[in-house]
């Protein structure tokens, strides 16, 4: 039976969204500044860059839209007294229509050096996903006959995932796969079973110095998972005086971005985008607002030749 929901427009479009997702595969939250998030997509990059570093992001998306994407993160991740071991974790949190989904992964990483100046992160990721959904917010005709009606409450599941991440000391390339694992959700309805598909990463920027007081960072992400079409983000950032950032983002058939950032004190970071949205849905919404705060230990126990940008 075709699911019919009786609600205004905009709140058609969400739940509708969510039933695909729920029915055929349950896609990884995206970030504009993802390059400064690079652990929750990389488990290799855990410990790369030698001190202990913490990220804490906010996204909400589609603004104006009732039930839109809504997510937090923090990650943590530092290198043991072996340097080449890394160990991190990651705290997710993601809110779309009558579905939440909580992550919690222990990340670790094994580093090997494969010249003088180039590094090869092994990173694997394990930990757990707590996921809910209470379809009593959404109002449906003839509720007896539809399969939504049976909610889901603190369904536990196991991730794990890997990741390689090469990387110098002004360019990164890293592949990764989120989970593994493909869990299933409504098994115990007929014909009504959603199994999760296989997530792809990958991520890849350099840093180029213009002048001593310009660097010019592009940076791109793709992501492909199976029956939905491949995500690509394309980003171009400036960073002037090692201090401030400004720059711009495009991601295909979906939405063009404005960065900005600003490092301060000793190690913080703070830094906002907002994306404008070139599909049909840029008539129902206002834009996505996203907030990065980052700090990095300062190292001080070694001379470093090459400041890390990424």
């Amino acid at each position: 039976m075709k699911l019919q929901i009786f609600l205004k427009p905009i709140k058609y479009l969400i739940l509708a969204l969510v039933f695909n997702l729920t029915s055929h595969a349950q896609q990884n939250p995206q970030y504009t500044q993802y390059m400064y998030n690079s652990m929750s997509i990389n488990p290799g990059y855990t410990g790369s860059l030698g001190t202990f570093d913490a990220v804490a992001s906010y996204r909400d998306q589609w603004i104006g839209i009732d039930g839109a994407p809504v997510t937090q993160n923090l990650g943590v991740h530092s290198p043991l007294r072996n340097e080449k071991i890394g160990l991190g974790l990651n705290l997710q949190n993601d809110k779309i229509g009558p579905a939440t989904e909580f992550y919690a992964d222990i990340n670790f990483s094994y580093t090997l050096q494969v010249n003088s100046t180039l590094k090869l992160g092994l990173g694997l990721k394990g930990g757990a996903k707590l996921f809910n959904v209470d379809f009593s917010k959404g109002t449906f005709q003839n509720p007896g006959a539809d399969p939504l009606n049976s909610n889901i409450k603190n369904k536990v599941s196991t991730t794990v995932g890997a990741g390689a991440y090469l990387y110098s000391d002004n360019w990164y390339l890293g592949l990764s796969v989120p989970d593994f694992i493909q869990n299933k959700f409504y098994d115990d309805i007929k014909n009504s079973v959603a199994e999760e598909e296989l997530q792809y990463f990958l991520i890849g920027g350099y840093v180029f110095e213009l002048s001593p007081s310009l660097k010019f960072k592009p940076a791109v992400l793709a992501k492909y998972l199976h029956g939905f079409p491949l995500v690509v983000d394309i980003s171009a950032n400036f960073l002037i005086l090692d201090q401030f950032s400004l720059g711009a983002s495009y991601r295909y058939e979906d939405a063009v971005s404005g960065l900005a950032g600003v490092n301060f004190l000793q190690g913080f970071f703070v830094g906002y985008s907002y994306d404008y949205t070139t599909t049909d849905l840029s008539d129902y919404n206002s834009g996505t607002h996203e907030i990065v705060l980052r700090y990095t230990l300062p190292n001080r126990n070694k001379r470093i030749n090459s400041p890390r940008f990424f």
